[in-house]
């Protein structure tokens, strides 16, 4: 409905022999109408972010609380990272508190 009227409202001011006011209002509505519809096409999009990629990683092995990581970890604001990869990374193995990473690592 909503549409309907934006596109009939002009025809109806234009084809009733328009005043002077009338084709102002016909073609402020046409040129609003007209930015509306370019404003989506034209914007930029968003950067994307970067691919986060492990390939052929090793072992990880943890014990006593520790960590371990042998492809990449991303956390907090190294999710906004443009890109990280680990590939063909060793093993990795940590015990009590540590923490092991053979690939990409950021938390």
């Amino acid at each position: 409905m909503g549409v309907a009227g934006v596109v009939t409202t002009p025809l109806v001011w234009l084809l009733g022999s328009p005043g002077a006011g009338e084709m102002v209002g016909a073609s402020a509505q046409a040129a609003i109408g007209v930015a509306a519809l370019l404003v989506p096409v034209l914007r930029r999009p968003e950067p994307q972010r970067g691919v986060v990629e492990a390939v052929e990683t090793g072992k990880a092995e943890a014990s006593g609380g520790g960590s371990a990581n042998t492809g990449v970890r991303l956390g907090g604001a190294a999710g906004t990272a443009s890109s990280a990869r680990a590939e063909r990374t060793g093993d990795a193995s940590a015990e009590g508190e540590g923490n092991a990473n053979s690939g990409v690592s950021e938390a």
